[in-house]
């Protein structure tokens, strides 16, 4: 009977504890890491250092592994950022840096002008998108949408007014896209 008894009580003191506190410090965990996939892991680096250290005692305060959640989390940072300080050294001396600077400067200015569009009320953005992106003309995009000719070039034309207004100005200074232009 005893050995029963003794099974039921058995759950290794850590677990019992982790049940407590454990959504807690996950909690806590997400608000410090930069990036809220990192916190799962800091609590449990956390925990299993501090764990190591007093769970011999029988009981951890919570304070000690919030305070290893936050100090773990301020060394990642710092690691990260000194990884991203090599990577960037590394790149900006191989030879082909300035080819995938201008990648870069590209992928900049296409998630700039697309930033620009979803700024567009809903219905312009629609035709912007069916007539550039999905290629279609003023009368398919009218069809389509059940709109006459003209609200649908009217909203193309109001689109392109508001992009130009709103495209950043380094934007404006870059080489015109390959894509031809129809001054009709």
């Amino acid at each position: 009977m005893n050995s029963s008894s003794h099974t039921v009580h058995s759950q290794p003191i850590w677990k019992s504890w982790f049940a407590k506190h454990g959504g807690k410090l996950l909690l806590f965990a997400r608000q410090q890491a930069r990036c809220p996939d990192d916190a799962e892991d800091l609590v449990q680096e956390a925990f299993v250092r501090i764990w190591r250290l007093y769970g011999h005692t029988g009981e951890v305060a919570p304070g000690l592994v919030y305070r290893a959640i936050r100090r773990l989390a301020i060394d990642w940072a710092r690691s990260l950022d000194r990884r991203k300080i090599r990577e960037q050294k590394v790149f900006a001396d191989t030879p082909f840096a300035s080819s995938f600077e201008r990648e870069l400067e590209r992928d900049e200015r296409n998630r700039a002008l697309l930033q620009a569009v979803d700024g567009l009320p809903p219905e312009q953005k629609e035709v912007l998108t069916l007539k550039i992106w999905a290629d279609l003309t003023f009368d398919e995009i009218a069809r389509t949408l059940d709109l006459s000719l003209n609200t649908v070039a009217s909203r193309y034309r109001y689109a392109l007014a508001k992009l130009k207004d709103r495209v950043p100005a380094t934007l404006k200074d870059e080489p015109k896209a390959p894509y031809p232009h129809h001054d009709s």
